[in-house]
């Protein structure tokens, strides 16, 4: 016990240095967390806008108010840009919800990147301007705004995917791609029919394994990968039954 606070006096300065680490340390994962949590926050908000606009009835001439208090053409404008912004917001939870393209493209998901960085500002300015509604009473100024904010975003947008679709995973390292491609073969297996539920389950274990620290998956992307795999298992389990039970009937 002597030994040890000889050990601390002589070497009391280690503290500073130490504490300043522990500190970045606790620092750099409150930051990946609050990322992951807006992350999430985003695609929730997404997801809800798309089911909204898929909900919401059709505008026809037959159920349009007789008394028009604006432009005929403001209505009419709007749903075009509300059809573009959602499709390209469908776009992107395409790769936001499906592990497979995020491990092929996954610069996509990583808002670090200048293109995709740039596409996810451009995202919250298209959402904030966007009307309740193509009914909304907006000045032509005002749809002028949000048409521009339409247009940002789907320019961001293909900027961001061609740019991913070029760079692939270039910006890995060698261990990290083939971790990456190792990840991309598992989850093959992890929704394959003809492998064993023992299979497909360890295939998916070993894919979050191979991907974490590599790619910040959605809660909503692992979500929707083990619906698929529960999918593919049940589809295995009745398959399995189906044939013992043909087995059992013949002759």
């Amino acid at each position: 016990m002597n030994q040890f606070w000889e050990f601390a006096g002589s070497f009391w300065w280690l503290v500073f240095p130490l504490a300043g680490m522990v500190g970045g340390a606790i620092r750099g994962i409150d930051r990946a967390l609050d990322r992951r949590h807006k992350r999430r926050l985003e695609v929730m908000a997404a997801k809800a806008q798309l089911r909204a606009a898929r909900a919401a009835p059709t505008v026809t001439a037959a159920t349009e108010p007789k008394t028009i208090t604006r432009p005929a053409a403001i209505p009419h404008q709007l749903e075009r840009l509300f059809e573009t912004h959602d499709a390209v917001t469908a776009r992107w939870l395409e790769y936001e919800l499906d592990v497979a393209r995020m491990i092929a493209f996954p610069t996509m998901s990583d808002g670090r990147q200048p293109l995709t960085a740039a596409f996810l500002r451009a995202k919250k300015v298209a959402d904030r301007l966007r009307p309740h509604s193509a009914d909304a009473r907006l000045s032509p100024e005002r749809v002028t705004e949000y048409r521009d904010a339409v247009t940002d975003y789907e320019v961001a947008f293909d900027l961001a995917e061609r740019e991913a679709r070029r760079v692939r995973d270039s910006q890995f390292s060698e261990v990290e791609r083939k971790r990456l491609a190792t990840a991309q073969q598992l989850l093959t297996v992890a929704l394959d029919e003809s492998a064993t539920p023992a299979e497909r389950q360890l295939a998916y274990r070993r894919v979050r394994e191979e991907v974490d620290g590599l790619l910040a998956l959605s809660d909503e992307a692992v979500e929707v990968l083990e619906k698929k795999v529960a999918l593919q298992l049940d589809a295995g389990g009745s398959t399995s039954t189906a044939s013992r039970e043909d087995d059992g009937q013949r002759p």
